[in-house]
């Protein structure tokens, strides 16, 4: 460690990803206080800096070297045309687990059907950048106009179509969209700066923080499950749990018995309980995961 790498920078998204974007970090021990108060949260690792920044600006800041590293869409990453290094994908978002889309729609009554449909027409969007690119690698020449918000209202009396993002399709539905085409999947990505990636601390650190973040996106939907069973039982428990991996088994101080414990998806505990009870098992506990590292 040098006094010239300290502290890491790191930028996180203000908007729909803040709170899950501080609860993510949370659960990878990270608590960061007076984010609803200031774009310059307090951290409790003296070793960190960070700045609540829209998710569209962070890769920019990450690039030109304001910030060592950030987490933002790779749909603004790709709309920036940023050189920034990913360092890997963190699969939230802030209604599922699911990737968001960038999508091309029209009105359910519209007679655009194909893509080609839309030489000489009008396009609203925030990421103009991404469409213009897609368009062109379709041979299509449109107007693009950049949407302040609520792009969605805008067709059919303003525009003939847009290009927005959606998670659940819902909003769409709800102003009689239809999806043409999708541009892009995205997932939140940890990016860093080219240099500060070069530095051997920086470096280790980034690769700590992603560690720990995608431990606790791993645990996000397992439980642990721990039991006693008889030794004469063990085998049938085991030939019906499923698993993260093997079992751990362990002997008790009864010799005739052994602790099991496991790591499973929490959808199937319901089920599974009874027949483990079924099955011999005593002392089943059930307790919730923050992390689980691979």
């Amino acid at each position: 460690m040098t006094s010239a790498s300290l502290p890491l920078s790191i930028g996180l998204p203000t908007g729909s990803l803040q709170e899950p974007t501080l609860a993510l970090f949370a659960k990878a021990g990270f608590q960061i206080s007076g984010a609803s108060r200031s774009y310059k949260p307090a951290v409790d690792d003296p070793e960190l800096v960070v700045r609540l920044l829209r998710a569209q600006e962070i890769s920019r800041y990450v690039e030109e070297g304001f910030l060592d590293a950030g987490l933002t869409g790779r749909d603004w990453i790709e709309e920036n045309g940023s050189d920034v290094e990913v360092l890997c994908d963190l699969p939230f978002s802030k209604a599922t687990a699911a990737p968001t889309r960038w999508v091309l729609a029209v009105p359910n009554d519209s007679s655009l059907r194909t893509l080609q449909d839309l030489q000489g027409k009008r396009i609203a969007t925030e990421a103009v950048g991404l469409t213009r690119r897609f368009l062109e690698r379709h041979g299509i020449s449109a107007r693009l106009e950049f949407s302040w918000g609520a792009t969605e209202v805008k067709v059919p009396d303003l525009v003939d179509a847009i290009v927005d993002i959606t998670e659940t399709g819902s909003s769409l539905r709800a102003n009689n969209l239809r999806v043409l085409a999708t541009l892009l999947e995205s997932y939140p990505q940890l990016v860093a700066n080219r240099a500060a990636w070069a530095d051997d601390w920086k470096r280790a650190k980034l690769q700590g923080i992603m560690i720990l973040l995608q431990g606790a996106l791993a645990a996000r939907d397992k439980v642990g499950l721990k039991m006693n069973i008889a030794k004469n039982e063990l085998q049938n428990l085991l030939t019906a749990l499923p698993s993260l991996r093997e079992p751990t088994v362990s002997p008790l101080a009864q010799p005739d018995w052994v602790a099991v414990e496991t790591v499973i998806d929490e959808k199937v505990v319901r089920v599974i309980i009874p027949q483990l009870k079924s099955l011999g098992a005593e002392g089943i506990i059930e307790y919730p995961l923050n992390k689980v590292v691979y």
